[in-house]
């Protein structure tokens, strides 16, 4: 791995980062707040969060096992994605490899940041291999995006391939586990110490059913994670995020429970797919969706979009002709869906 200081721009590297009124009295007992030019009135909403989050990372890391200085929490993943990319590549001269065909945002936060994005195609069976990743690269590559598993095909990425492309990269490997507690596969936070250029991303969208809080987990070295608070806004989560956050993590046997019951309930959903005649194709899934090729994916969605029943169709992504994205609900929901798709006619 090249340097941390090789690997950021110089700008962020010598940048000294905005100084809140809350970052100056740290470790000081306070109860007259007269530093911040906020109103005295409407307690608790009319006080800044806590910029770092501290109450809410304790709680997280006893879940996690992970310290807080390996710890940043943001307005959902999106901005840490974002924030890799404004700290470590140079618009116009860096890139970045990712996987293809993966989640969308990559690739949106890289033209913002008017940074080149390399993609590679995966195989048939939605895998990778790190020399195919590797030769991709080049001296300006400073990221590479993994998403595992994938969206939008569902399936986990072969770890040992991962590990490779982590021994084997000088710059730094995004590792974006969004959908990694409906997976049997090991979390890569345990490996943390072990390859210190890996960033893992986590959000309490999914499993954690809050997706409306907007608050993503990023997890990486002190080293990386200083920087990406270096350069984050001052009160990146709100006081409302961080406190339903913190309610969560105290449901979190609750939460157990119903990834439990997502799991059974996709594999039910499997079976019965594969039993309509509109569909062709069940792709394995180690997440709370699946990936089906059916006959017709435009006809089929706008079908289903008449009756008031949303899925996504992926038939313009690589890979994905004629596949539709079938995130998995209630029974209720599911039956739906079954019975709009047992009484689809083609025309």
């Amino acid at each position: 791995m090249k340097t941390l200081q090789e690997l950021t721009r110089p700008n962020i590297w010598a940048l000294k980062p905005y100084s809140s009124a809350r970052d100056e009295y740290k470790g000081i007992s306070a109860s007259v707040f007269l530093d911040a030019n906020e109103s005295p009135f409407n307690m608790p909403h009319n006080r800044y969060p806590d910029p770092l989050q501290i109450e809410l990372k304790k709680k997280l890391s006893q879940i996690k096992h992970v310290p807080i200085e390996n710890m940043f929490l943001g307005n959902g993943s999106d901005e840490a994605i974002d924030l890799v990319f404004r700290a470590f590549c140079e618009p116009r001269i860096d890139n970045v490899v990712a996987i293809d065909p993966t989640y969308g945002m990559y690739l949106v936060c890289a033209e913002v940041n008017d940074v080149e994005y390399r993609k590679v195609l995966l195989d048939e069976h939605f895998q990778f291999t790190a020399d195919k990743l590797l030769a991709a690269t080049d001296e300006n590559t400073k990221l590479i995006f993994l998403c595992s598993p994938n969206n939008p095909t569902g399936n986990d990425l072969c770890q040992a391939e991962i590990e490779k492309l982590l021994k084997s990269f000088e710059g730094l490997v995004i590792v974006d586990e969004a959908y990694i507690d409906f997976s049997s596969q090991q979390s890569f936070l345990a490996r943390l110490g072990e390859f210190p250029n890996l960033i893992v991303l986590q959000t309490f969208s999914k499993a954690w059913a809050s997706a409306a809080i907007r608050l993503g987990m990023a997890f990486a070295s002190c080293e990386v994670i200083g920087i990406m608070n270096k350069i984050k806004y001052p009160y990146n989560v709100n006081q409302l995020t961080q406190k339903q956050a913190l309610d969560m993590l105290h449901r979190y046997h609750e939460i157990v429970g119903w990834v439990k019951n997502l799991q059974s309930e996709r594999e039910h959903l499997e079976d019965v797919f594969k039993q309509l005649d509109c569909v062709l194709e069940i792709y394995p899934s180690d997440a709370n969706f699946f990936l089906a090729r059916v006959t017709d994916a435009v006809a089929i969605y706008n079908y289903l979009v008449a009756k008031g029943i949303i899925v996504r169709n992926r038939h313009s992504v690589s890979l994905c002709n004629n596949c539709l994205r079938v995130t998995v609900g209630t029974r209720n929901e599911n039956n739906k869906l079954v019975e709009a798709l047992q009484t689809y006619k083609p025309e």
